[in-house]
């Protein structure tokens, strides 16, 4: 307590935090300067907060590579509050928090932060080969970012230790699983930490437009493995851009697909970490009140992976099209993107986006996720929140009852992918 303390105060007094000697450090809100690469931490992306604003605002720190647990002090001496937090690109941790004037209320979770370097297996540095303008998100860079946000925020103070112990779980995914960074677009990754505990932390690698062969060819996997460790889980969903190539020689769902996932499965399996695998979201294709497949024999081929090797698959094309019947044709229109113009700042066409979800539509799918590792058995059920465990996609949740406040981010560009 007493190191916390000291390190508190010369930071105070204008230390400089770098992010190679980050272990710790302790930040009691509002005092707080705003971020400079020199001081290596405070208020960021042009905004602040005085303790009486309602309006969202960022706090972010230079950190290395890694998990992290933080606690977050919660509320107002002087004011009642209702308080989100999301980290790194809008992934949600604490969600429509409400106290009372006078009370505080403390969670902890464990937030993992990404750059695109890493050490091959022969020792060199190697990146990521991100695509034009990925690096600009603020899940690629150097520093671990987070959003406090709600109808009326209000934090005392944030505290964050560097975890190297931690079990991870690693997303490998497309556009339905990515941390989409700009509203209204969401995926279900991104929604995930929500309904974790502070045991596991969240390492989502998805990306727009990834097939199999990208996730390998950007060397997204390369770096994934590269810091894979015993009893680490990865979560793998793909279907959506892998069926775009089958006219290609030797691709298709039972051939290159079904080679590429192998080779992920056996080298998690070396490094003693867990490959658990989805069937691909459905698209929105109704045909007489029936959702449609459209992913060809992707599905049926992870299910067939699944049971071969002994895997836990989360049939997500199952759960997905309960889910849409049971909203119906029209009304699970709200589970996605779709928008008439100028709902939006700047959207002057309707946005009509039958693969993409919106935060209510990914906030649904998460918790399909969290139900199904809940009542798998495996040890990572016992990280998911008891609340969560269990969730019926034929009966989702309210979309009138769903709030979300947005981010100020927002874009009408539709992500890699459909």
């Amino acid at each position: 307590m007493k190191h916390i303390f000291s390190l508190l105060v010369l930071f105070l007094c204008g230390f400089s935090l770098h992010a190679e000697e980050f272990t710790h450090l302790s930040v009691d809100f509002p005092k707080v300067a705003a971020y400079t690469d020199n001081l290596g931490y405070g208020y960021d992306l042009g905004t602040s907060w005085d303790g009486r604003s309602t309006a969202p605002f960022f706090f972010s720190v230079n950190v290395p590579d890694g998990n992290y647990r933080v606690t977050v002090t919660i509320g107002s001496k002087k004011r009642a509050a209702t308080t989100t937090i999301r980290c790194e690109s809008r992934r949600l941790y604490v969600e429509n928090l409400a106290t009372k004037k006078g009370e505080l209320v403390t969670r902890t979770f464990v937030v993992n932060k990404r750059d695109s370097l890493f050490t091959d297996a022969k020792g060199k540095t190697d990146k990521v080969k991100l695509k034009p303008g990925e690096g600009g998100k603020l899940h690629w860079d150097r520093k671990l970012t987070f959003e406090i946000n709600g109808d009326a925020p209000a934090i005392q103070s944030i505290s964050i230790e560097r975890d190297e112990q931690i079990s991870t779980l690693y997303l490998l995914g497309n556009s339905t699983v990515v941390d989409q960074s700009n509203e209204p677009w969401a995926s279900w990754g991104q929604m995930i930490p929500r309904f974790l505990n502070e045991g596991l932390a969240v390492a989502n690698y998805a990306e727009s437009g990834l097939a199999v062969a990208t996730l390998i060819g950007q060397n997204r996997w390369a770096k994934v493995h590269s810091l894979l460790r015993e009893g680490d889980y990865v979560i793998l969903e793909f279907g959506h851009n892998d069926q775009k190539t089958d006219d290609r020689p030797g691709n298709g769902a039972y051939y290159a697909f079904s080679h590429q996932v192998k080779m992920i499965l056996d080298q998690c399996r070396q490094k003693g970490a867990t490959l658990i695998l989805c069937t691909p979201t459905m698209r929105r294709s109704f045909k007489d009140g029936v959702n449609q497949n459209t992913h060809k024999d992707y599905p049926a081929a992870i299910r067939d992976i699944a049971e071969r090797e002994g895997l836990l698959c989360i049939d997500l094309q199952k759960m997905t099209g309960k889910f849409y019947e049971a909203m119906g044709e029209e009304e699970s229109k709200r589970a996605f993107v779709h928008y008439p113009a100028g709902t939006w700042p700047g959207q002057e066409k309707a946005l009509a986006d039958n693969t993409h979800f919106n935060p209510y539509g990914a906030y649904e799918i998460a918790k399909m996720v969290a139900a199904a590792l809940a009542q798998s058995e495996m040890p990572i059920g016992t990280f998911v929140l008891s609340e969560f465990s269990e969730f019926d996609p034929s009966h989702p949740d309210d979309v009138e009852t769903f709030h979300w406040n947005n981010c100020p981010f927002v874009d009408m560009t539709k992500p890699d992918g459909n």
